[in-house]
């Protein structure tokens, strides 16, 4: 039979198993809605391109699988860059669908016309202008595997309105021999010479640490790492991405490292001699001055990225490798046993942890917002989704939330993007029924997209902002102030809003955590409705992110 392209690929996204897209319609990408029309994939209509790409990449953050996000030519592909951009940054995998002239028109600045293509490229794995209508056969496929293979990222079909509505022939009974979506997954099998040299490497070593990340954040690779530490009982540091892999309240945790991280984790890693990397790639928030970082230690380093290893820090043994793969293989090595020699470096790690501990407030001041969010991680425990947004909050988030699970935090690391956390707890939410998920977000962020407050309220899920306001872009406040001599320049709202009356104008239930009342007790009440809310806590603007590296420093020269 004949079908259009646009009905080929809402066909191949139902066959990949697609349930839900999330976009915004415009003329370009109307073949494709009206293909849409009838499917049994659901649509979210976001209210900013810039929303749909956060609330699929929260779908994909929170499920490991790929989700797709539409949007029309011109403005909706601008708009939609910077969801993308921040799923290649934090290696999620991503199916960017957009709208685009005819072919005929490419090139004439025609209306609502883009060089999609050349801008996308930089921000994705891969990324395709289709110019014929039966390319789609093989693109969509295609596109499909590069998301998840290797390290997993975005992937952006933009497709002219008459490649979309052209017409091909298509046998609906032979769409397996064609649409072939599954990883090739033959395993490499680890070379007996570097497991003796990585075997001799960790005997050698006296104080090793584990230094783990996002390339290990999917459920069995946190499995598998845990199952790993315990057997050798090595310390661990954690970046941002790595936060919930490792027990917050392992004892040999010691913590997130970099430059909001622990004193400790960053005092630890002064005093290692040998460092485990796996699945980081040595960016400078968590190596501080890269020329001290470790300076004492041997690096063995496993990633999946070639282009990683070596980029930033020379290690001292390397390994290509999916970290998954590797530690169910080096789960079958005999590995040297525990020596006195590292039950001193766990007493040194424990003394490290009580020395430079995170400062916590008097248990009087409930409203402080390491009160608060500790308060949060003991109400939900390991039944909740954290996202955030950037900046102070996210920081504070890091350092006093007690994650406990695999993929209990989602934030956006390496692009560092606001108005992340409100679109990706709808994405998020979405496909994890019967958990709450609470973003956690400051006033400058929130504001970047709140608009999808009515997304949010229109789906009625079971997500709860927290919103952290002290009027001011906290971060770019705090470090005018320690590195600009205070003097503020455009860091501060000058009219106050309110936060409350925009989100019961969008029909969601709103408090305000005050000093008469109980926070504890109104967040359980909050969390224990259905449907969403909005709760405010006023800060200080005055208050610092501490400990702090400041940028050049090594990372023993924190600020706290």
């Amino acid at each position: 039979m004949e079908i259009s392209g646009a009905e080929l690929i809402i066909r191949f996204l139902e066959y990949a198993g697609v349930e839900t897209v999330t976009g915004i319609p415009g003329g370009a990408s109307l073949p494709i809605y009206d293909a849409l029309h009838g499917s049994k994939i659901r649509h979210i209509l976001a209210k900013h391109e810039q929303g749909a790409g956060f609330i699929a990449g929260g779908m994909a953050r929170a499920s490991g699988k790929p989700a797709v996000c539409l949007a029309s030519s011109g403005p909706g592909v601008t708009n939609l860059i910077t969801a993308v951009a921040d799923a290649k940054m934090d290696s999620v995998p991503l199916i960017a669908i957009t709208g685009q002239v005819p072919v005929s028109l490419i090139g004439t600045d025609a209306f609502q016309e883009i060089d999609t293509l050349s801008l996308s490229i930089p921000i994705t794995k891969r990324s395709y202008l289709v110019k014929r209508t039966e390319d789609l056969i093989t693109i969509l496929p295609q596109a499909w595997i590069t998301s998840t293979e290797g390290r997993p990222g975005p992937v952006w079909i933009d497709v002219p309105k008459d490649v979309a509505s052209g017409k091909v022939e298509w046998d609906r009974d032979k769409e397996s021999k064609y649409w072939n979506i599954q990883k090739n997954e033959t395993t490499k099998k680890l070379d007996p010479f570097w497991i003796e040299r990585f075997r001799a490497m960790i005997a050698e070593s006296s104080k090793p640490i584990f230094y783990i990340g996002g390339g290990l954040n999917r459920p069995l690779s946190a499995e598998l790492f845990r199952i790993l530490q315990e057997r050798l009982t090595f310390p661990v540091v954690s970046t941002l991405m790595g936060l919930g892999i490792c027990e917050d309240q392992n004892p040999l945790f010691i913590g997130m490292l970099g430059m909001h991280g622990s004193r400790a984790s960053n005092m630890a890693l002064e005093e290692t001699d040998l460092l485990i990397a796996l699945g980081v790639r040595f960016d400078d928030r968590a190596t501080g001055k890269l020329s001290e970082f470790c300076p004492n230690a041997k690096i063995i380093h496993v990633d999946i990225d070639a282009t990683e290893i070596g980029k930033m820090k020379n290690p001292n043994l390397f390994l290509k490798h999916d970290a998954e793969d590797f530690l169910r293989q080096i789960l079958e090595v005999k590995l040297p046993q525990r020596t006195a020699s590292l039950e001193e470096w766990k007493d040194r790690i424990a003394t490290l942890k009580v020395l430079y501990g995170l400062p916590f407030p008097d248990e009087k001041n409930a409203l402080h917002p390491f009160s608060v969010i500790r308060n949060v991680s003991e109400i939900l425990r390991d039944q909740a989704i954290v996202t955030t947004d950037v900046g102070q909050h996210q920081m504070w988030v890091a350092q006093y939330y007690s994650f406990q699970t695999q993929g209990s935090l989602l934030t956006s690391g390496g692009l560092g993007t606001m108005g992340f956390g409100l679109p990706t707890a709808i994405g998020a939410s979405l496909v994890s029924p019967g958990k709450r998920v609470v973003c956690v977000s400051g006033d400058g962020s929130i504001l970047m997209n709140i608009q999808e407050l009515d997304t949010l309220r229109e789906l009625n899920l079971d997500v709860t902002i927290l919103l952290m306001n002290n009027g001011h872009l906290g971060l770019v406040r705090q470090q005018q102030e320690l590195f600009f001599s205070s003097r503020f320049s455009a860091s501060r709202f000058v009219t106050p809003t309110n936060f409350t009356k925009i989100a019961s104008s969008f029909g969601i239930p709103s408090y305000e955590l005050k000093e008469e009342s109980s926070a504890y007790e109104l967040l359980s009440e909050v969390f224990s409705k259905k449907g969403p809310s909005f709760v405010v806590l006023r800060v200080s603007p005055e208050l610092h992110v501490l400990p702090m590296v400041p940028p050049g420093k090594a990372n023993r020269e924190m600020i706290h």
